[in-house]
């Protein structure tokens, strides 16, 4: 699939721009291959592109000299981010690893910031990308100190089916339970007891490299 095929069907901002401008962002978007494993992003690199995840799935994360980790979100294919440190043209404050083989897009801060010199809907588009990461974060404070380990399995498949951050993602995720964990900051056989216990409230199917979501509604309560 050509890169216009794929942000046509994948990135929500993509189809809101004018030709010009499509074809501006055709010409200047680059893109790497990296390892599971691989970091994509540095903590304290100062940020220069937009990113996106055409293929694989990357976590962002914060860690401190200690070894302790804590997982900010997952972004699976189609989704963009750092946008944040691109508008206050400042230094990452997290790392982006990618949890498997996966391949990033990066949009350069001078066509980012032309975008938004020039096209309304793209700066709506961004506006409510941000809300919902507010949101989203302030979820994972709460699920990090006061949800079991079930709603906060629950928690993290919700934000990677998310419509208004991953609009069009089936609601068949292709990810492991090891990832899983990962992203809710559990052990792989509490995920597994975790995602049983869903499965038996039908609110998941639990599949071999996957989960598929069967009761979005059910399992936003249940995350709450």
């Amino acid at each position: 699939m050509t890169l216009d095929a794929t942000l046509q069907s994948s990135a929500a901002w993509f189809p809101l721009l004018e030709t010009q401008e499509r074809e501006r962002v055709l010409r200047d978007i680059t893109s790497t291959q990296y390892a599971p494993g691989a970091i994509i992003e540095r903590k304290g690199e100062r940020a220069t592109a937009w990113l996106g995840v055409q293929s694989g799935l990357v976590k962002v994360s914060v860690g401190n000299s200690e070894g302790k980790l804590a997982s900010l979100m997952g972004v699976p294919a189609g989704g963009w981010f750092g946008e944040g440190s691109l508008l206050k043209q400042e230094r990452r404050k997290y790392d982006v690893v990618a949890l498997r083989e996966s391949l990033i897009l990066r949009m350069p801060e001078a066509t980012f910031a032309w975008l938004l010199d020039r096209s309304i809907p793209f700066n709506r588009y961004l506006l409510h990308q941000l809300n919902e990461r507010v949101g989203q974060f302030v979820g994972k404070a709460e699920s990090d100190r006061l949800l079991d380990p079930e709603a906060r399995v629950a928690r993290c498949l919700i934000e990677l089916v998310n419509p208004l951050l991953y609009p069009g993602k089936a609601m068949r995720l292709d990810i492991t339970q090891e990832e899983i964990g990962y992203l809710a900051r559990i052990s792989r056989q509490r995920t597994n007891q975790a995602l049983r216990t869903l499965e038996s409230a039908k609110l998941v199917k639990v599949e071999y490299g996957a989960v598929h979501v069967l009761d979005l509604e059910g399992l936003q309560s249940y995350g709450t």
